[in-house]
């Protein structure tokens, strides 16, 4: 059986009408997921490279404070979070090929942007920021990769094939977090990419510390990416599919990618606005907390959305806030805070936390202040340990998945949840102990397998509420539910180092992870009163 192609659009797609499957379907779905899993890979690691930047300029003698370092990264969390809300829609405005293509084209711009900056330390801090705002795209990508795979694939198949697209594709975070330290030790693109620094502190990469007087090429960590983004473009146009019945008015691709472009192009304008009131002077005012902050943001972006769309594409996005009725969008919003949401945030803010916890050796003066400016010459570097933790959450994403499919997603969920109350408890105490020590070093090895044990439960839930949204919600609705599920949580990626920097600043990093176990605590009467309980409202299993 053959289905009719036109223009890459493929316009019969019937998953589960098993000999539609077996006989074209399942080959050309499984063609689709195998080139989104490496573009999806790449707009994690543009995303999330501001992690790891962030410390080589702390070691390179960038002349910003640490608190201005943290501000990079959350910033580039904060954007990535806003521009998932307009991708959660872009599948059925545009087409699944044409935004993908675009999408991962995009990469492309604070890729090289990111390498020109990171040259000029004497730069002003906006220019770096503005940067970190740019990687924002490679966050949004989630959401409309989520929203095409799940039309490809039938409902018995949503856990593992979410999960491999999801969990493969979270890869990136690992990739980057070991890619960027190795292409700062040599000088990959000749003249092009300029001359070298000269490490001030200590660094490191997977395989142990780079020594102080290294000559590194830290504008490396954008120009790497051109070497992937490009070939991957053209793999994207030429192989992958739209689909009619889910994407019926895109258009041609003019039309498809300025649908895409003025969305994009809307979700900065909240995001910019949010960080000017919340971020403080001289980049902004600093008049809004960051839990006022951050429901202003995601409301004047759906506003924006809903009062500047246009035309046909108003209608589609008009279609698609249907989702905002059903009461489980919003709890499936909260549990995947707890799982997709964790993993970027940790993956986001460990690098940091390490070299300013363990980097540091904590001893009181004279009048018994503690202080924390004393270098620890046995500091663990954050280049060497942190890219474990996300390489096992993303690697047992697709176990998550697998496992759901067999046995339910809320079970799964449910597990998980309590593990992580335990966990996150357990860092904050390790944390608390080594933030009073003169010797930090020996809390490490407790510090890094407990974060790993978080890693793999949130690695593991991100695959199990793949599973239950794909149960809950019908195949039009599940796209666009995945993909604002993944919006919201993506929060975390500017929550977790914000909270995380402000409680170490105070002197009490413990609370910040106390502060997580309590909310996983709530949501795990969450998932069990919506779906385990005897009277559940959708019972899974």
């Amino acid at each position: 059986m053959n289905t009719k192609t036109r223009g890459g659009t493929i316009e019969d797609w019937r998953p589960e009408d098993e000999q539609f499957w077996e006989s074209t379907g399942k080959k050309i779905a499984y063609r689709n997921l195998w080139i989104s899993v490496p573009a999806l890979l790449c707009g994690f690691a543009v995303w999330g490279m501001w992690g790891i930047i962030t410390v080589q300029m702390l070691n390179l003698g960038f002349p910003f404070s640490k608190d201005e370092l943290f501000t990079l990264t959350a910033i580039a969390g904060i954007a990535g979070a806003t521009m998932r809300i307009p991708a959660s829609f872009l599948i059925r405005l545009a087409g699944g090929r044409n935004t993908i293509f675009l999408t991962t084209a995009m990469l492309l711009a604070p890729a090289v942007g990111t390498g020109v900056a990171l040259q000029h330390p004497e730069w002003p801090l906006w220019v770096f920021q503005l940067m970190a705002l740019w990687s924002g795209v490679g966050g949004g990508n989630f959401a409309s990769s989520m929203s095409n795979i799940s039309t490809f694939f039938p409902k018995r198949l949503q856990g593992t094939a979410l999960g491999l697209n999801a969990g493969l594709g979270n890869f990136g975070v690992t990739t980057m977090q070991i890619v960027i330290p190795l292409v700062m030790t040599v000088g990959l693109f000749g003249a092009f990419a300029g001359e070298p620094m000269t490490l001030v502190k200590d660094s490191g990469w997977i395989f142990g510390k780079i020594a102080a007087g290294t000559p590194t090429w830290i504008q490396n960590a954008g120009f790497a990416w051109v070497l992937s983004l490009v070939p991957l473009a053209i793999l994207c146009w030429f192989g992958m599919n739209n689909l009619k019945t889910v994407s019926p008015n895109t258009g041609n691709p003019i039309v498809a990618f300025s649908k895409i472009t003025y969305l994009y192009t809307l979700a900065f304008v909240p995001a910019m606005f949010m960080l000017w009131l919340y971020l403080p002077a001289p980049t902004g005012l600093g008049v809004l907390s960051m839990w006022v902050a951050i429901p202003l943001d995601i409301i004047l972006a759906l506003l924006v959305m809903k009062v500047a769309a246009f035309g046909e594409m108003k209608e589609g996005v008009n279609k698609q806030f249907a989702i905002f009725r059903n009461k489980h969008t919003w709890s499936m919003t909260a549990l995947y805070i707890v799982t997709f949401g964790s993993f970027i945030g940790f993956s986001m803010a460990l690098p940091l936390a390490i070299t300013v916890i363990f980097g540091t050796s904590h001893v009181p003066d004279a009048a018994g202040v503690m202080q924390h400016t004393l270098k620890n010459p046995n500091a663990p570097s954050a280049l060497t340990y942190a890219w474990i933790g996300p390489f096992v959450g993303a690697a047992v994403r697709p176990i998550g998945g697998w496992i759901s499919d067999k046995v339910g997603g809320s079970i799964v969920t449910q597990v998980i949840s309590a593990v992580m109350v335990v966990a996150s408890g357990a860092v904050g105490y390790v944390m608390m102990q080594a933030y009073g020590s003169a010797t930090p070093e020996q809390y490490f090895p407790a510090f890094i397998g407990l974060f790993i044990v978080l890693f793999t439960a949130t690695g593991i839930g991100n695959g199990s509420t793949f599973r239950t949204i794909g149960v809950i919600f019908d195949r039009q609705q599940a796209g666009p539910v995945l993909g604002w599920t993944s919006a919201v949580a993506a929060y975390g990626a500017f929550i977790a180092p914000v909270v995380i920097g402000e409680q170490i600043k105070a002197g009490t990093p413990e609370i910040a992870m106390y502060g997580f176990a309590a909310f996983y605590a709530i949501c795990l009467v969450l998932n069990w009163w919506f779906y385990l309980r005897a009277d559940a409202y959708v019972k899974n299993p």
